[in-house]
């Protein structure tokens, strides 16, 4: 059933605008002044578990179970006056006006995997809005859909999923612990988006809060904006509290192989030969690659690995023959490939064990390194040479150090770059992931300063004029939001992101969100 539209409850935030106007309030008083805001509507016994401040015991184990870049643990970072966890929407309506009313900025987090940490972290004073308690799943198989609210991650929905049906899925991201409000908000792809598509392009509604503190779904904010939020990122235009998805059909067996090579073993050919056979393969067929750095056994050195894994849609007996005629240079054969269920591919790319219990699915309590990453697109081929530099960049880099390469064309050639704000269509080749993990903080700059020469190494090889990257692999180096940046200011960014959808993203924000209420460092700017 799809969630209501509660108009009461807009009627009386409407009546408590008008009794209380904004004002603006000293730091110092901020966070009394918004619980006094919330507490003069809602009686304090009833908010036991909404609101979180800093003397709170729960604060700083709440504030710290969401936050995926342990980069972001250091005492320096700042911190959010107050964590608001609504049970209701309500609850979220009432933090807007009162945060409003007490110049607060808001933070929306769902499951805490912004690479740059901008759902939990801000340079002003700010409230993060958790929304972990609204994370109910709902599923209609006669409809063959479902509503997911946005607390809930992606292993949850998969779960809830193979729960219903084993023949169905949802082409999301393989890492279980990502929140579903910002995969979806910002295009969302995974082992299956070759064959479906993003996770935003199968979204058919969509429940959000506005700046007014309204409640919509896709009829009453107009394709205009239910355009924007699916791929330009929700949290530049309000709180999206759930999503509608259709499902997609799987087959009963899949199966799964993986291929690696090191440079001693032909590596660099092979993954020569890749870049133009992976994006060409049917739909069916996801081959992705990761580059990372091993120790070598022959000199004890440092050498290149490229490992290949391929996820199919169907049996072992089709895809031998598909495999051995496009790609001989794997030397695949029938005992390369695993046969399981969708399910169980989804563990399998999520590193657990395919022969465990689905329920790992649902564990939202993980350990996460600090980490630097920046992404890419692909138009040509990386010619040999330049693959050879490569792995000379790789090796110099002492630490965790890896790149994952993700193919397109199948579905994504045929649905058009303006389709939604998302514009990665037809003519790439591939995605690129670059990313470096360390231990220590306080060693940050120097991986961060290798990753930076990195991106700049690949810079004749990949797109230009803008050079493209993907709004979920967030990258605060591509350029920043300082205060109320202009629409051109934000060029140096959104271009990259948005390409041409830049400008219709920010002709939607001006008129949903023309005071620019809902901003971070790479918010949309009103135009």
């Amino acid at each position: 059933m799809a969630p209501s539209i509660v108009k009461l409850v807009f009627l009386s935030i409407s009546i408590f605008i008008s009794i209380f106007p904004a004002t603006s309030s000293s730091r110092i008083g901020l966070e009394k002044g918004f619980l006094q805001c919330f507490h003069r509507i809602l009686e304090a016994n009833t908010t036991s578990g909404v609101i979180f401040t800093r003397s709170s015991s729960s604060y700083e184990p709440l504030l710290k179970s969401s936050i995926r870049n342990a980069r972001f643990l250091n005492s320096s970072v700042p911190k959010p006056n107050l964590i608001v966890t609504p049970h209701n929407l309500f609850h979220i309506q009432l933090a807007l006006f009162c945060s409003k009313k007490n110049s607060l900025q808001v933070r929306v987090r769902s499951g805490g995997h912004d690479y740059e940490g901008l759902s939990y972290v801000s340079q002003f004073p700010f409230l993060i809005i958790d929304l972990n308690k609204l994370r109910s799943i709902s599923i209609n198989m006669k409809e063959k859909s479902a509503w997911v609210q946005s607390g809930a991650t992606i292993g949850e929905l998969y779960y809830a999923i193979a729960n219903r049906s084993k023949v169905h899925g949802f082409p999301a991201g393989s890492c279980a612990t990502v929140g579903v409000g910002g995969h979806l908000s910002g295009g969302g792809f995974g082992t299956i988006f070759r064959k479906y598509g993003l996770a935003s392009d199968n979204v058919i509604d969509a429940q959000m809060i506005d700046v007014n503190g309204k409640i919509l779904n896709r009829t009453l904010m107009g394709e205009d904006l239910f355009w924007a939020i699916r791929g330009g990122g929700g949290s530049s235009f309000g709180i999206i509290t759930a999503w509608k998805i259709k499902l997609v059909p799987v087959p009963s067996k899949v199966t799964i192989f993986d291929v690696s090579r090191t440079l001693d073993q032909g590596a660099t050919n092979l993954l020569h030969k890749w870049q133009t056979v992976a994006p060409k393969l049917a739909a069916e067929l996801f081959l992705h690659t990761v580059v990372g750095v091993v120790n070598s056994a022959s000199d004890g050195g440092k050498t290149v690995v490229v490992s290949l894994t391929g996820l199919y849609l169907g049996t072992a007996e089709n895809l031998l023959p598909l495999m051995q005629n496009s790609f001989p240079e794997l030397d695949l054969q029938q005992n390369n490939f695993t046969q399981m269920t969708w399910i169980q591919s989804v563990l399998y790319f999520a590193s657990y064990s395919i022969d465990g219990p689905l329920e790992v699915l649902l564990n939202r309590n993980i350990t996460s390194p600090s980490f630097k990453a920046k992404s890419d697109y692909v138009k040509e081929p990386i010619p040999l040479h330049g693959l050879e530099g490569l792995w000379k960049m790789l090796v110099m880099e002492n630490s965790r150090s890896y790149l994952i390469l993700s193919p397109y064309g199948g579905k994504m050639s045929e649905i058009s770059d303006s389709e939604t704000p998302f514009p990665h269509r037809k003519g790439n080749l591939y995605g690129i992931q670059y990313s470096v993990n360390f231990d220590s903080n306080e060693d940050a700059p120097k991986h961060m300063d290798w990753i930076r020469k990195l991106y700049a190494y690949m810079a004749p090889y990949v797109s230009k004029w803008p050079r493209q990257a993907y709004l979920n692999y967030r990258d605060l180096d591509l350029g920043v939001n300082r205060g109320n940046s202009s629409y051109e200011e934000a060029k140096s960014w959104g271009l990259k992101y948005f390409n041409h959808n830049f400008e219709r993203l920010a002709l939607v924000k001006a008129r949903v969100d023309p005071g620019n209420y809902f901003r971070d460092e790479q918010s949309i700017p009103p135009l």
